[in-house]
């Protein structure tokens, strides 16, 4: 069985069941909802007793058990760029925004990158009369650049001009 399959099996379970993910969430625990339903479609992984939850919860064997367990090869599945409107509005919101997300993120902290591994994402609905609004905070840990190599007052990481 491919990781694929394990995902389509899962969502024909949920829909038979009858089940919202914050049920299956719930079940599970052990992590934000974002990473369970993302270990669930294939694209994050479960620690074992998780994955022996959800093998339980699923009536899984323990072959598709332990292939909860495994590291997925992340990102498959999504065509570039995406076809699916919301999915496309992330990945809008990246082109359009991102230029401006780096000028600010490099001028506070320096030279280098958000982390998307040591990472964190909550996401809420906020009512609004005029339709509700979806929240979507993320924070990742800032890792500068090295600078192999620096002499003299250059710092090894991050450097940033004054």
């Amino acid at each position: 069985m491919k990781r694929e399959d394990l995902t389509e099996k899962l969502l024909d379970i949920k829909r038979e069941k009858g089940w919202k993910w914050s049920y299956i969430c719930e079940q599970i625990g052990g992590y934000s909802n974002v990473l369970l339903v993302g270990a669930i479609l294939g694209q994050m992984k479960l620690t074992k007793p998780q994955a022996a939850k959800a093998g339980e919860l699923f009536g899984l064997s323990k072959a598709e058990q332990a292939m909860l367990n495994e590291v997925p090869y992340r990102g498959t599945g999504t065509p570039m760029p995406p076809t699916d409107p919301l999915i496309y509005r992330f990945y809008e919101l990246v082109m359009v925004n991102a230029p401006a997300w780096k000028a600010l993120i490099e001028e506070e902290f320096g030279d280098g990158i958000m982390s998307a591994i040591d990472f964190d994402m909550q996401m809420e609905r906020l009512p609004n009369p005029k339709g509700d609004r979806v929240k979507i905070a993320m924070s990742g840990k800032f890792l500068p650049y090295k600078y192999y190599g620096n002499t003299g007052n250059i710092p090894e990481y991050g450097f940033k001009e004054d």
